[in-house]
């Protein structure tokens, strides 16, 4: 392995210019993964600073799981699968873990900051991965306005419990929802902008504080509303049927991109060789027991029919087991900070997405030009924030989930194929991870995203048809002839 962590050249590897052909033959070129690994870090006018560890990483990738699921989209998930909503979790892990796995594999081989965009540039070709970097700009940037959007109900839970005034419905509510213009969505990604302006090591020290704190908030509504579980709320277990289990556990599955966000920290990770899967495999196992423990005391405080229509389930199961303001308070707090850690770590990996994306020239350079002293994306990172934080404010918070999921699924899918790929053409690579039982684990990853995808609704799939269309007239109009890799051919 080279000094900078880049993999010895294959004799396949990339030498020189690859030649000019048809339509077909451009569409499928593919970088070479010792080129990925060379530029890591570079950027225009300056470079990306390595100064993340194993616990940074985890960080990063629990602080972009943990809350969502709970914390949000619970009160959305119960009314489908009723108590099973546990199983819904479990599914939802399940089919994050097979996936995960892959990504371990290929964080540890190609530790770069496109993420599974890059991944399948050097797999799948060209369109391939413009295809998955677009679906990953959905991901990324509808997650943060979907978390955002349930950041002021919790805001106003903890502004009401402790000041005794909450934001009115018309500036804390999104449209179609009694709002006009939700300002706490608008409020947090702003925030988190700022933290990320100040440079990563900063935003990883932040958002490790915030981690603890929502832990600590998570076990302590568990300590609390357990002694409200009564076993007649598990009566009627699975009222929907498997259908409304697995419908739960696709709209959840957006509760779980956490990992993906810790593989675009590829570039600023001191060795993200070793680190990496570590810290993939690590947070999803601690994000999935705490899910499911949460969750299963939460149905067995609350009847499942009472969950409809709450984006603060948590905090209002506190106050009616123990009739007292004072733990739904604290619990309000907790999700405050839980939320905006979502927020911050999930816009730092779209940050860094269309990092990756800019230096192919697959978009334009501004999203790849570095502040030379804080060694930030400065102009990418505003743009982004201020992009998610409008749409945060004016977007109701289920059609946003439902969009990341798909879109989640969808990219998830690609790495378990890039697996298999790069297995078959790189067989001899040195791989800090690797995912065993391949291919049979990375094929049913990528199974199992499938599925989970049928099982979201059809406006949904209209919504991500339209945006796959708009994604492909920007790739054939702009992407294609700008790329790197095209200019190369010239």
């Amino acid at each position: 392995m080279l000094e900078n962590g880049a993999v010895p050249p294959s004799r396949d590897s990339y030498s020189g210019p690859p030649a000019a052909g048809g339509i077909g033959t451009r569409l499928m070129r593919r970088k070479p993964v010792e080129r990925l690994v060379a530029e890591g870090g570079q950027g225009e006018g300056g470079t990306l600073r390595r100064s993340m560890g194993v616990w940074q990483l985890t960080m990063i990738s629990i602080g972009a799981t943990l809350g969502t699921g709970i914390f949000v989209v619970l009160g959305q998930a119960v009314p489908d699968a009723g108590p099973a909503v546990v199983l819904s979790f479990v599914i939802a892990g399940v089919t994050a873990l097979f996936s995960a796995l892959s990504y371990a594999e290929l964080a540890g081989t190609i530790p770069v900051s496109g993420s599974s965009y890059s991944y399948a540039y050097a797999t799948l070709g060209e369109l391939v991965a413009w295809v998955c970097g677009w679906c990953l700009i959905l991901e990324y940037g509808v997650s943060v306005a979907a978390v955002a959007v349930g950041w002021g109900q919790y805001l106003n839970e903890f502004l009401g419990g402790t000041l005794g005034f909450t934001i009115p419905d018309a500036l804390s509510a999104p449209p179609g929802q009694g709002g006009y213009f939700n300002l706490p969505a608008l409020l947090v990604v702003v925030l988190a902008m700022v933290f990320l302006l100040g440079g990563a090591r900063e935003s990883a020290r932040a958002n490790t504080i915030m981690v603890i704190v929502k832990i600590a908030t998570l076990l302590l509504f568990c300590g609390v509303a357990i002694q409200g579980v009564k076993s007649g709320n598990f009566a009627h277990f699975m009222p929907m049927g498997m259908a409304g289990v697995s419908a739960a556990g696709a709209t959840l599955f957006f509760s779980y991109i956490g990992f993906d966000a810790a593989s675009t920290a590829g570039e600023e990770a001191k060795n993200p060789q070793r680190d990496l899967p570590r810290a993939i495999m690590l947070s999803l196992v601690i994000v999935t027991a705490l899910y499911c423990l949460v969750a299963a005391i939460a149905v067995g405080a609350l009847p499942w029919q009472e969950f409809k229509g709450s984006e603060a389930a948590l905090a209002g199961i506190l106050k009616t087991v123990t009739g007292h303001d004072y733990w739904s308070v604290l619990l309000a707090f907790g999700a405050v900070v839980a939320i905006a850690s979502v927020v911050l770590t999930v816009l730092y990996g779209q940050t860094r997405i269309l990092f990756a994306m800019s230096r192919d020239g697959l978009v334009p350079k501004t999203f790849s030009k570095v502040h030379p002293k804080s060694g930030v994306p400065r102009v990418n990172t505003v743009i982004v924030s201020l992009f998610c934080g409008v749409l945060a404010a004016a977007v109701p918070l289920g059609e946003l989930a439902d969009a990341t999921s798909i879109g989640t699924l969808f990219a998830f899918a690609l790495v378990n194929v890039a697996v298999i790929v790069l297995r078959k053409t790189r067989p001899d690579m040195p791989r800090a991870f690797r995912t065993p039982f391949s291919p049979i684990f990375p094929a049913i990853g990528f199974l199992l995203c499938a599925f989970m995808m049928t099982r979201l609704g059809l406006v949904t799939w209209v919504v991500f048809g339209v945006w796959m269309v708009v994604g492909l007239v920007i790739y054939f109009g702009y992407g294609m002839r700008r790329s790197r890799l095209a200019t190369a051919e010239k």
